[in-house]
């Protein structure tokens, strides 16, 4: 039987939640589909560099885990989002503003 699977919007609410209780600014830069977009989390650390975040499933552990998928100048970042939303028109993208490179997506109940 597949697993049950959050809706990506309501996923995105809660996650943005989180951010705000951690005082982390946090904006949705691109809807996605409500209930099965996938989601892009990019982290500007506003030094010009900035990290792109996406879950992946993870054959060892038969989980989906967060996963960077580049850290590089954000421009270059902004670039490889681009090209991804082109794909996928139901990609969702979350920006993070942190200058430490918080994202709370180590946290348990992320997944």
């Amino acid at each position: 039987m597949a697993e049950a699977r959050l809706a990506a919007g309501v996923w995105v609410a809660a996650y943005l939640r989180r951010l705000m209780l951690a005082d982390i600014p946090a904006y949705v830069t691109r809807h996605g589909d409500d209930t099965a977009g996938a989601v892009m989390v990019k982290c500007a650390t506003l030094d010009g560099r900035a990290s792109l975040w996406t879950r992946q499933w993870d054959l060892d552990t038969d989980q989906r885990l967060w996963t960077r998928l580049n850290e590089a100048s954000e421009r270059d970042i902004d670039a490889e989002i681009a090209r991804e939303a082109g794909r996928d028109p139901d990609l969702w993208v979350i920006e993070i503003e942190s200058r430490d490179a918080r994202t709370l997506l180590d946290q348990p109940g992320l997944a």
